[in-house]
């Protein structure tokens, strides 16, 4: 396999060039954004790959000792490196930072960039992650604990939709966006059960492997950059303050949005992403 292998959700004429591509949050598919992006289609091309250890891609992973993202963000540029005119490059949580790095890599293959509520730390404990293992200090970070108890199998997609509904991150989700989630969420096994496509121990890797320098990255990226901020509980530590140091940065923050709000409250998104592909 290559590292362009990525499976991916579709929408919109598939004769065109792919006019945005949106990468999804740890633990996440593509499919899971179907309600937000669907809707896009209908006007431009769209494509949601599923990120390595992620959905359905095959691509191999290796948990243990990650310090960054440069794996999955090798992935991504990859990508970029098709053939066509460059896309708008968006995605949420994780996959939106992904996206920032890899536009920071291939200034000239991205001529937008929206990313809502991504993962980005405070300049202190930023730096403090790139110290020689410093990023093993996010191991013990509450939410890569808790992938690590994560319930890896269930007797089908039903059960799983069951165990999820009004829990946990999971709270208020619509019921397409949880069973789009869980689609392509789970894997089926060869007793006849199904087992999550993302493993415990991949998803844990990630919230801890912050070594990630996306602060620097905005020093290299030149295309317009949006960022959407939850209101509650962001992982976001961009402030619209931080903006006047980069002209090509604009930063909102959505009244009562909480991280989950590309699902909860997809709207203001959608626009976003609209007005970022409008030429």
């Amino acid at each position: 396999m290559t590292a362009i292998d990525l499976a991916e959700r579709s929408w919109g004429d598939p004769s065109r060039s792919v006019d945005l591509i949106f990468v999804h949050a740890n633990g996440f598919n593509g499919a899971t954004y179907r309600t937000l992006l669907e809707p896009l289609g209908e006007t431009w091309r769209i494509i949601a790959p599923d990120l390595r250890g992620h959905g359905q891609t095959r691509l191999p992973i290796w948990p243990e000792n990650r310090a960054n993202w440069n794996d999955m963000r090798g992935d991504l540029m990859a990508l970029l490196d098709r053939d066509g005119p460059p896309p708008v490059l968006a995605g949420h949580s994780m996959g939106a930072t992904l996206a920032l790095l890899a536009a920071a890599e291939r200034p000239g293959r991205v001529r937008g960039l929206v990313m809502l509520d991504p993962v980005i730390l405070a300049r202190p404990a930023a730096a403090a992650m790139r110290l020689p293992g410093g990023w093993r200090l996010a191991r013990r970070h509450p939410w890569a604990v808790a992938a690590l108890r994560r319930r890896r199998r269930f007797p089908d997609r039903a059960a799983a939709i069951a165990s999820y509904r009004g829990r946990g991150s999971f709270k208020g989700w619509p019921e397409q966006v949880l069973t789009d989630y869980v689609e392509d969420g789970f894997r089926p096994t060869p007793d006849g059960e199904v087992e999550l496509a993302c493993l415990p121990e991949w998803e844990s890797s990630n919230f801890s492997a912050q070594a990630n320098d996306a602060w620097g990255a905005f020093d290299k990226v030149t295309c317009p950059v949006r960022i959407l901020k939850a209101d509650q509980g962001s992982t976001c530590a961009v402030s619209s303050d931080d903006a006047r140091r980069y002209p090509q940065l604009t930063v909102e923050t959505l009244p009562g949005a909480t991280h989950f709000f590309p699902m909860l409250q997809p709207n203001p998104a959608r626009s976003a992403l609209a007005q970022a592909l409008e030429p």
